[in-house]
């Protein structure tokens, strides 16, 4: 199984509640950036996403491109939810192919528990793909890794 694990694109300053955060234009590019990269290598049959704007405006990147792949909001992804829990949900998911797109610092807590090693921090709209027989802490390897233009 592959899970490729997205963070958002560049978001507006927190000027409204959280949960409500825009892509920027420069993030919406980073988004389309990553999208493309995942489609040319990959074929995902599952995407999760948080219910935060700015997660669901990434993927809507990935949903151009792959129109027919089924959805589900995943309502434990938020940057301050507990990866452990995340990941007990994420588990339940049964897809050859999954992409999770979500937050800082939740991403890299899925990543670190799933490989077992200590979080690394993703840069915005980074891609990290994961390969596991089993969905659990310490049994995947990452495989691949895409990060498009970076604020300057």
């Amino acid at each position: 199984m592959k899970i490729i694990l997205m963070r958002h694109g560049q978001a507006e300053d927190e000027t409204r509640p959280d949960s409500a955060r825009q892509l920027t234009d420069f993030g919406h590019q980073q988004a389309a950036q990553t999208a493309d990269y995942i489609m040319q290598h990959y074929t995902p049959d599952q995407f999760i996403v948080s219910p935060y704007d700015r997660a669901q405006q990434s993927l809507a990147e990935l949903q151009v491109l792959a129109p027919q792949v089924p959805v589900r909001v995943q309502d434990n992804i938020t940057p301050s939810d507990n990866a452990r829990e995340a990941l007990a949900e994420l588990a339940k998911v049964e897809a050859k192919c999954l992409v999770v797109v979500c937050h800082m610092s939740i991403v890299a807590n899925l990543a670190g528990l799933l490989t077992g090693d200590s979080p690394e921090s993703f840069a915005l709209a980074e891609a990290r793909v994961l390969e596991t027989e089993f969905f659990m802490s310490g049994m995947a390897t990452e495989k691949d890794r895409f990060v498009p233009k970076q604020p300057s």
